[in-house]
């Protein structure tokens, strides 16, 4: 039996509790809800963008270069210039949209303006700013992908906007010196360098070797898995094109192209062993990359000043397989970098030799 004390008690902590009314979530014209109704217009985009860009929520060459945008248009910011009295970028305000003409004429931007005016038109019908839709776009490609991440989406940035100063964004044919001190400019740690390239899981090259574009860097393309950082790591023997270009490194197997940075950065000693860990734990690399994808959405802009939209973003499906070796490799080819940690063991598909088409 309760006691006369008690029960007053419990009587009040339920009043407390039932008089907290439940969070109201806004009905959108299609009959979504969101927690936002400004975000009621990005369900539209979403459609159209799924229909009609990414050819049915497809994570094809698209998805993989709305994703490049999103690092493109927003790493191209710069403190230590704005400190110097220069004009230091906007960050993730969508001037590679704005400014197509301007930046493109930046070498590390090549291969960008097929995405950029394939993008455009849909921010213009939707009445929406570019560097918004840069980010929508990215987080909605990479959700397409198999076992994609939950990218958060902020929106609210205007078009206002004026061309990123040239030279920010860094090249494969950087050294890794140089893209850590790039990148630390814009206020990213070295593990959050090797974060950011976790996108490369999915992505491919168009135009450092012309000869061979849709040249993936993985096996797997279509798979948000950790395939890039085990291939990457594969000792390189043969070029997937005619000859080894500027900024190429020699690959493993037919079909799949390496970047030169991306085969530096995986045994410098002050990313290997990062580099590595993605490996370990798929878990953590999914959560440290929308960590970082959500930091460079955010360069130039005050977090609190947005509206977050995230809810509209799609739940990536599917599963992907644990990490492998390609058939026909073994343990032997591979080239551990990380001095503290032994390599994870893999054991290797069956099978002749991999040989991958472009996508």
């Amino acid at each position: 039996m309760l006691s006369k004390t008690l029960l007053p008690l419990i009587v009040l902590a339920a009043s407390v509790t039932a008089a907290v009314p439940p969070t109201k979530r806004a009905t959108c014209s299609g009959g979504q809800t969101t927690a936002n109704e400004a975000c009621c217009v990005w369900f539209d985009v979403l459609d159209d963008i799924q229909e009609n860009l990414f050819s049915g929520g497809d994570c094809g060459d698209e998805a993989h270069e709305s994703l490049r945008l999103i690092f493109h248009d927003a790493i191209a910011f710069s403190p230590a210039l704005t400190a110097a009295g220069q004009f230091g970028g906007g960050g993730a305000d969508g001037s590679i949209m704005a400014h197509t003409d301007v930046e493109i004429q930046n070498p590390a931007n090549n291969g960008l303006d097929e995405i950029i005016e394939a993008q455009r038109p849909f921010a213009l019908k939707h009445n929406v700013s570019f560097g918004d839709f840069i980010q929508f776009a990215g987080a909605v490609g990479v959700a397409n992908c198999n076992g994609g991440p939950q990218v958060q989406f902020f929106a609210g940035r205007s078009n206002d906007s004026q061309a990123a100063p040239p030279g920010l964004v860094p090249q494969p044919t950087d050294s890794v010196t140089d893209i850590l001190n790039r990148v630390g400019d814009a206020g990213f740690s070295t593990v959050e360098l090797v974060w950011m390239l976790v996108s490369h899981t999915v992505a491919a090259q168009e135009t450092v070797d012309p000869s061979v574009p849709g040249a993936p860097f993985d096996s797997t393309p279509k798979d948000f898995d950790a395939q890039f950082f085990v291939e990457s790591m594969l000792n390189g023997t043969l070029t997937p094109g005619s000859a080894l270009q500027s900024g190429e490194a020699l690959s493993p197997y037919p079909g799949e192209f390496r970047l030169q940075s991306d085969a530096l950065i995986g045994r410098d000693n002050r990313t290997a062993c990062e580099w590595q860990k993605m490996i370990a734990d798929r878990a953590n690399m999914l959560q440290k990359f929308e960590q970082t994808v959500l930091k460079l959405s955010l360069l130039g802009f005050d977090q609190s000043t947005l509206t977050n939209c995230s809810d509209v973003i799609p739940i990536a499906t599917g599963t992907v397989a644990d990490p492998f070796l390609p058939a026909g490799m073994s343990m032997d080819d591979i080239e551990a970098s990380c001095d503290s940690t032994p390599f994870p063991s893999l054991s290797a598909v069956p099978g002749p030799v991999t040989t991958i088409p472009a996508i």
